[in-house]
């Protein structure tokens, strides 16, 4: 859980970085260029022994979605949307998370159903006004895109390392990434963003972060933080850079923003946290089979 509480620290500083310094840049170059230095990071731990074929392909193929299609997607929504509306529409992650794992195991989890309700509720919280823009629709769905690729790739790879004891996330996790250079690749390449690029030193400077820090270290350490906690937990979490993201905004880069509705949502969230912590170790609430 210390994982993805750090995580979702790191991740609020993102939306601002990217709506002021990249949104004027290719966003699948964006995607490819933070997940290439992402790659190169974690390449000199990967170790393909005891690793089969399938397995490879398994994990090129979840990160090919959950890090490819998920930030193609994440990077084309700045350019419809502001950067709070971007934040504020990841708050579905966690029904994804949630339906996918359902889906996938024929299970109904009753206690992460409430807890996921009420997180995505403390969420919702933070922004509960707002101004509409023109393209708001069009930003919503390509939002929705994003966020279930993330919400697959967190469910997948996990069944994938549990059918593989004896592998580490460490000596694995390029493999994943290298999946999803491969995707904004050809993505790049598809819709001719090597043609126009025109990078300064602040969006160097930023790439160079979000590949190191937001991606490489920060998926390295939620991965492997989703592998450790119930998926109502995951579920949770997915919602709590929310209202980081806004507590970032307005003490670091003097953004404004509704104080009570910050705190009455983080309220919700830690309320959520605490009723999955508590009651997720009663094997009574836990699961009911979905005929």
């Amino acid at each position: 859980m210390v994982e993805l509480l750090i995580v979702s620290l790191i991740w609020a500083f993102s939306f601002s970085l990217i709506k002021d310094n990249l949104v004027s840049v290719d966003p699948n170059f964006v995607a490819f260029a933070r997940l290439f230095v992402s790659l190169l990071v974690f390449l000199p731990f990967l170790r393909l022994k005891d690793l089969s074929r399938q397995v490879s392909w398994q994990l090129m193929i979840v990160g090919g979605i959950q890090y490819g299609l998920m930030y193609i997607a994440y990077n084309l929504s700045f350019h419809y949307l502001q950067a709070y509306e971007v934040a504020l529409f990841t708050i579905l992650t966690p029904f994804y998370v949630t339906l996918i794992d359902n889906l996938a195991q024929r299970h109904f989890s009753w206690l992460h159903g409430v807890t996921t309700l009420l997180a995505v509720t403390g969420a919702a919280v933070v922004k509960l006004t707002g101004a509409v823009q023109n393209d708001i629709f069009l930003g919503f769905m390509i939002v929705q895109v994003s966020n279930l690729s993330f919400a697959f790739g967190q469910i997948y790879y996990k069944r994938i390392m549990a059918t593989s004891p004896q592998l580490s996330d460490r000596r694995v996790f390029a493999l994943p990434y290298l999946g999803a250079v491969l995707l904004t690749a050809l993505s790049t390449t598809l819709f001719g963003g090597w043609a126009s690029l025109q990078l300064g030193s602040k969006q160097i400077f930023s790439l160079i972060y979000l590949g190191v820090i937001a991606s490489g270290l920060g998926f390295f350490l939620w991965n492997s933080g989703a592998r450790k906690v119930n998926n109502g937990a995951l579920a949770i979490f997915n919602n709590l850079k929310i209202p980081l993201a806004v507590a970032v905004s307005l003490l670091v880069f003097g953004e404004s923003t509704n104080v009570p509705n910050l705190v009455a949502g983080a309220l919700l969230m830690i309320i959520a946290i605490g009723l999955n912590e508590f009651f997720g170790n009663l094997p009574k609430l836990k699961t009911q089979r979905v005929l």
